[in-house]
């Protein structure tokens, strides 16, 4: 059995139509078959496939109707989609590329057609998926890099905001980093910081929570649905992690390993709010974290939803009062 190589959507209300696509691809591709419109729409948004066959009439919602639904949703908008109709008129295929279709399949069905126009689409699809993650990648940490941590905290500021849901945000920073690198050379400073990279993506545990490099020694974390006690919880998760990695910092004395230090921030985000106010606070929590003494945790209390703080542990503290703005973390 040869391997299949993507997953393609066939939404057609006839089932002869669906099955004659199934026997044309199915050796090649995951076929998902759906026989009406919003059942196409559900499929489209849980499994993400790499094209979508869409028929252009049927009952209930026509393959027009169905196909602006999947472009309005930011979720399905690039999922790259094929009319399949047995109409030919100049009128309709311009109609339907205006919606956002990239190609016409005419019936009846030519098998060697269909097979060669999905196989083009689905590379094309693959080659332009690998530049978009190439693009939102640090090449040093393989982590998200700034420019996807800035899309995806405004994206989910605005869902938070949307469902009035907590989210909360971590800002990680290396502690004397800058010291590492003298002492052990920038090649060794390279390592430390994919080590701990990788560190703090696997204490995540959740696909919605994100991990980004925010520039130099500085990691983000952004956690939806979370609150300023669970994402507490969290952090002194990350912070014990790193410091299990027992990386040596090369200091004089041979007995000191890296640590990082963590500001913590949560809020309920507001419509008319930006997603700044919570950049600002885990910031200055970090601050806090690192006139505290480094390696520990700390909590920005007038950022949480109103609850009560978790009570303050080993390495985990809670901030009383604001520190003036544009503090320095080299600390």
């Amino acid at each position: 059995m040869r391997d299949k190589s993507g997953t393609v959507l066939v939404i057609d209300d006839s089932p002869a139509n669906a099955h004659q696509l199934f026997e044309v691809l199915g050796d090649d591709y995951h076929v998902l078959v759906a026989t009406r419109g919003s059942d196409g729409i559900a499929l489209a948004v849980a499994q993400n496939p790499d094209l979508i066959l869409l028929d252009v009439v049927m009952p209930e919602l026509s393959g027009y109707e169905v196909c602006a639904r999947l472009k309005d949703d930011p979720r399905t908008q690039d999922i790259p989609l094929i009319f399949v109709t047995a109409r030919d008129e100049e009128d309709d295929e311009a109609h339907g590329l205006s919606l956002g279709a990239i190609d016409y399949l005419a019936k009846p069905l030519r098998p060697a057609i269909v097979s060669a126009r999905v196989k083009n689409h689905v590379e094309l699809k693959r080659s332009r998926d690998l530049l978009q993650r190439l693009t939102l990648l640090d090449p040093l940490t393989d982590i998200a890099n700034r420019r996807r941590f800035d899309e995806y905290l405004t994206q989910e500021w605005n869902r938070a905001a949307r469902d009035q849901a907590p989210l909360a945000l971590l800002m990680i920073d290396v502690d004397n980093f800058k010291g590492f690198n003298d002492r052990n050379g920038h090649a060794r400073g390279d390592q430390c910081l994919s080590a701990i990279a990788h560190a703090i993506q696997s204490a995540l545990q959740r696909p919605a929570d994100l991990v980004a490099r925010y520039g130099g020694e500085e990691f983000v974390c952004v956690l939806p649905g979370t609150d300023l006690a669970g994402a507490g919880q969290l952090a002194e998760h990350i912070r014990a992690t790193v410091a299990a990695l027992a990386v040596a910092d090369g200091s004089a004395t041979g007995s000191g390993h890296v640590s990082v230090s963590v500001g913590v921030a949560a809020a309920r985000p507001q419509p008319e709010t930006s997603s700044a106010v919570l950049i600002h606070a885990a910031d200055q929590a970090l601050y806090e974290a690192k006139l505290g003494g480094r390696n520990c945790v700390c909590l920005r209390q007038d950022a949480a939803p109103a609850r009560p703080s978790p009570k303050p542990a080993s390495n985990l503290f809670a901030i009383p009062s604001p520190t003036p703005p544009g503090a320095h973390h080299d600390l």
